[in-house]
């Protein structure tokens, strides 16, 4: 195959390193004059304004017990939780919800997922 008939391949636009930054409310401040670099995120990492304003959302309007209850608020919470787990399926294209686990952070998933290896 040579250049000339060669297919075409998509090059992707370049990152738009700003417009990401500005979805972080704590990345506006400076830290001795220059602009905050969070590198720490295996610990804890910087939420974007859409996360802040669902969970926002969540304690103010449906804050329950999931799985846990037969009440309205109870059912609100399940609902919105299982969608989330489709959201998350659909992001790695799992095949089905049970191919999604839901862990407390990255040691918890470390090790279930080293304890279930062998």
């Amino acid at each position: 195959m040579t250049a000339r008939n060669a297919p075409e391949v998509a090059v992707p636009a370049p990152l738009d390193v700003e417009r990401v930054r500005a979805q972080f409310p704590v990345l506006r401040r400076e830290v001795h004059g220059h602009p905050l670099v969070y590198l720490d995120s295996a610990a804890t990492n910087q939420k974007p304004q859409s996360v802040i304003d669902a969970v926002r959302d969540y304690y103010e309007n449906h804050n329950s017990n999931v799985h846990r209850g037969v009440h309205r608020l109870s059912q609100e919470a399940t609902d919105l939780y299982e969608g989330a787990r489709e959201k998350a399926r659909e992001l790695v294209n799992a095949e089905s919800l049970e191919e999604v686990i839901f862990v407390r952070g990255t040691t918890e998933a470390i090790n279930l997922v080293a304890q279930g290896w062998g």
